[in-house]
């Protein structure tokens, strides 16, 4: 009889201890990726984690600012590239891969000034392997002088 209730309360602890684990790895971890300083005065993160058994990365706006958070005066295709490549440095800043965008967003001051340069765009998505949705958005303005943005959601 005493077999049993030791193997009983044995099994009790085993389910709880396991029970427990699980809620801990449930509990939602939140990290934010700051590549430059020059944000904090803007009021707001470059890309903030989420992760619980796997993570999102939710990437704020890039554009074609500097690393010293001077914005850009030069054309489309340059600010595009620039901002392409400042998109890139957050993702891997923060530990993910271009190829796991799963959401693209392109905010453009004029969608006649960058379709000739939408190339660009398409080989870096060809380079990457990417498979992501995607929406392009001409608005009125974006800050300063930029000209294009690009919000992305990576997941790994």
């Amino acid at each position: 009889m005493k077999k049993i209730a030791v193997v009983t309360i044995f099994l009790i602890y085993s389910v709880t201890a396991m029970y427990s684990q699980d809620k801990n790895q449930e509990k939602m971890e939140k990290r934010v990726i700051n590549p430059w300083t020059w944000q904090d005065a803007r009021s707001y993160v470059q890309a903030v984690e989420v992760r619980n058994s796997a993570g999102t990365l939710y990437v704020s706006g890039q554009t074609a600012i500097d690393d010293e958070g001077r914005s850009s005066t030069a054309d489309m295709k340059t600010q595009l590239e620039q901002a392409i490549k400042n998109l890139e440095k957050v993702i891997n800043q923060a530990d993910y891969d271009c190829k796991n965008i799963v959401r693209l967003t392109i905010y453009t001051t004029s969608t006649e000034e960058l379709w000739p340069h939408f190339k660009i765009l398409q080989d870096w998505v060809e380079k990457h392997g990417m498979q992501q949705a995607l929406t392009m958005l001409e608005v009125t303005g974006l800050f300063e002088t930029l000209k294009v943005e690009l919000e992305a959601t990576v997941v790994k």
